[in-house]
């Protein structure tokens, strides 16, 4: 079997695959349709302030130290990273925050002074979730998510309830203060779903919260980007920027024969496509698609987002690094993302000031601001509401901080759905893929081999383990494993 292999997009996962691929031996080319990589973890540049346009949160730093332990390296061999304090902080209202610390002791006194005997449940609490985040971080999640076997050992079948149960359920069986119930409900947020629809044990992203911390690679989230790139370079790896695939050619035995780039065909036997998967079977003909559109309309998508990137020319007070602001229904904003999708009537949304802990991403006494909307993917997208909505939470920004700072916008650039879905050809503007429900969970997401065309393969948030960057990596490597076997 000819070992070239073509590899569609640039994001985490290809990026991680494609460092697999060649030390396995495999010539490596990879198909960017932008003019930079990175795919959503791209960078953006403008009058000496610097922001990352997509993932801003480094979470589950082991989960980086192993894949690049896994070429002899370290994160610190291409990026510095540094521990926040405190790892972010939520208002609740008006000059009402809670802050978040780095040290476990002192998350423990912060829950018993809000709510007494709250610290003995939370300690039982990030037990469990420390214990499920070792189960699945050093087992489950490097499944391929081909047979509900996978989730079967010793360990999960004692835990089975926790797949039956939710994280709402479980937060709200002993925590009944409301601020301590949503800052624990909060980090599943990141797999995309309402706490009301992630299972139980799911709680493992509290540990990656409260045990592991918040971390910040030194010039922003795009240096790991680079750290993979320059790994991937050092193993051999070609990349093509501006590359953008038109069609995937197969032959009389529904086998890859090639890709159509830039109106060019090009022969290939072996395609691993990063970018967005429901995108990627329509470059093939209807009826080797493995999924039709009704299947894909009736899953349940994480958020899309409003996105604003702002420099200000002077320094934010009464904020931290990462800012979540929950002042408003947690439960309305999340119903009118998932349940009755619309722009939301009053929502939560998150700030990021990088350039409070990094000097480089902000010229002098001036803020690089990173501002954040969770919406429903797929909804209308326009200027107008755009701006309409960069004014209400800039109002409650000011507001909620005891601050003006309107005033001080040098510039602002947006993103939102309709730029995910140019950009990034995501299915309804989505920005973070498909929710890790339970029924969405492990052989039940979109699968990584292609059922109906031969040396075809996926990697990525829309197939296992799921949404977020360290998933991402790991998807590269369950990727790379499947293709390796398939070859044989």
């Amino acid at each position: 079997m000819d070992k070239k292999i073509y590899i569609i997009g640039s994001g985490f996962s290809s990026l991680a695959a494609s460092c697999y691929l060649s030390k396995e031996g495999y010539d490596v080319t990879v198909l960017e349709k932008n003019d930079s990589l990175g795919g959503r973890a791209r960078q953006f540049k403008k009058e000496g302030f610097t922001f990352d346009l997509g993932p801003s949160w480094y979470w589950m730093p082991d989960v980086f130290e192993r894949f690049f332990a896994d070429f002899g390296k370290k994160p610190s061999d291409y990026y510095t990273l540094d521990k926040l304090s405190p790892g972010y902080e939520v208002y609740f209202g008006k000059n009402d925050s809670i802050k978040i610390s780095d040290k476990l002791p002192e998350i423990y006194e912060l829950f018993e002074s809000i709510e007494k005997g709250s610290s003995k449940y939370l300690k039982s609490f990030l037990d469990s979730a420390k214990s499920n985040y070792d189960t699945a971080i050093k087992d489950l999640v490097y499944k391929p998510g081909v047979s509900p076997l996978e989730l079967v050992n010793s360990t999960t079948i004692a835990r089975v309830t926790q797949f039956f149960s939710t994280i709402r359920k479980q937060v709200r069986k002993n925590i009944k203060n409301e601020k301590l119930i949503e800052i624990l409900e909060f980090p599943v947020l990141f797999l995309g779903a309402k706490p009301s629809n992630t299972p139980a044990f799911y709680n493992f992203m509290n540990y990656a919260d409260f045990g592991l911390g918040t971390w910040h690679p030194r010039g922003g989230m795009y240096k790991v980007i680079e750290g993979m790139v320059s790994l991937a370079t050092s193993l051999g790896v070609d990349f093509s920027k501006n590359a953008n695939v038109e069609k995937i050619i197969t032959d009389a035995n529904n086998s890859v024969k090639g890709l159509v780039v830039n109106g060019e065909e090009i022969a290939t036997n072996l395609v691993l496509s990063g970018a967005d998967y429901h995108h990627t079977e329509t470059l093939l003909d209807k009826n080797l698609r493995q999924y039709s559109e009704s299947y894909w309309s009736k899953k349940t998508f994480a958020p899309s987002s409003l996105l604003f990137y702002v420099g200000f020319d002077t320094k934010i007070k009464n904020a931290s690094h990462h800012t979540l602001f929950f002042d408003t229904d947690f439960d309305r904003h999340a119903e009118e993302i998932y349940d009755n999708p619309k722009w939301p009537s009053a929502p939560l949304f998150y700030a990021n000031f990088t350039s409070m802990t990094d000097v480089t991403s902000a010229p002098e006494g001036k803020e690089a601001g990173f501002f954040l909307i969770p919406l429903a993917p797929g909804i209308k997208d326009t200027e107008e509401l755009r701006e309409l909505y960069f004014n209400k939470i800039m109002n409650r920004f000011e507001e909620i901080t005891n601050q003006e700072v309107k005033k001080n916008v040098i510039f602002k650039r947006s993103f939102c759905v309709k730029d995910f879905e140019e950009e990034y050809n995501s299915y309804k503007g989505n920005a973070y893929g498909m929710a890790n429900t339970l029924l969405q969970t492990a052989f039940l997401r979109p699968k990584i081999k292609s059922s109906k065309v031969n040396n075809l393969f996926f990697t990525g948030q829309l197939t296992v383990p799921g949404p977020g960057v360290p998933p991402a990596l790991i998807s590269g490597k369950i990727a790379t494993d499947l293709i390796k076997k398939s070859q044989k």
